[in-house]
């Protein structure tokens, strides 16, 4: 072996090291936050919350890049939070997504069967490439991004943070028919807490200056606006809201 072909094999099994490193880094610190929101649960028994949601700890899949990212097709998943993630056409011939053209945004809890996980080019030039979730909605394919590839073959993926993996009705089965019944025909009443309407009406943007006793949010609800003021995490005020301009 030749001196230079030695230093290439080192430098290769140097990146090697790097990224494997990189990867047991990523994948110990999304452990050590489940395991602090198993400590603070634990704590919440001890002093007695009563709120159930508390003790709601979702599974996840901690994918790292495209192969355990895939993981997403092995069972159906949900949207978080909804109104807040944009899809876009998809080819599946050609593995394009077009990013120019975006399709709509994604329903509160909305159910989807995800059939693959590609990466593709940024619309915008400079910017990384993409990693999504290609799925079909309406019988036409879609894909909606949940990560990037960056430099060196790095991938950051946050479908953890977009996507249930298990169904929300067997996650929070605590909660009662009634407010069930809400947060699927997308409606918000009172007594219900936050997390509830934000499964019925998605994603909400709290005023500043609330305090723990009264909170205002703004729910943009799919273009038709919501103002809901909790008291003492309740829904206690539901108003339209104003429509952007």
């Amino acid at each position: 072996m030749t001196a230079d072909t030695r230093k290439k094999v080192q430098l290769a099994l140097l990146a090697a090291l790097v990224v494997a490193t990189l990867r047991a880094g990523y994948i110990f610190y999304q452990r050590h936050e489940d395991q602090l929101a198993l400590e603070r649960k634990k704590r919440a028994d001890a002093i007695g919350y009563s709120n159930p949601d508390y003790y709601v700890n979702p599974k996840k899949l901690y994918p790292y890049d495209l192969k355990t990212a895939k993981l997403l097709t092995k069972q159906p998943v949900w949207v978080k939070e909804g109104y807040r993630y944009t899809y876009f056409p998809y080819q599946p011939a050609s593995k394009h997504v077009d990013f120019a053209h975006d399709a709509g945004l994604l329903l509160p809890i909305e159910k989807l069967a995800v059939t693959d996980v590609v990466v593709a080019s940024n619309a915008v030039s400079g910017q990384p490439k993409q990693v999504v979730a290609v799925f079909e909605k309406n019988g036409k394919p879609f894909a909606v991004p949940i990560g990037y590839e960056s430099g060196n073959g790095e991938y950051k993926i946050y479908s953890d943070e977009m996507l249930y993996i298990e169904d929300p009705h067997d996650l929070y089965k605590h909660w009662s028919p009634d407010v069930w019944q809400a947060v699927e025909q997308h409606q918000v009443k009172p007594g219900m807490n936050e997390m509830q309407a934000d499964f019925a009406i998605g994603m909400g943007v709290p005023d500043s200056g609330d305090t723990s006793y009264e909170k205002t949010v703004r729910y943009p609800n799919g273009g038709k606006p919501l103002v809901i003021v909790y008291h003492e995490g309740k829904a206690a005020e539901i108003k339209p809201g104003t429509p952007p301009s």
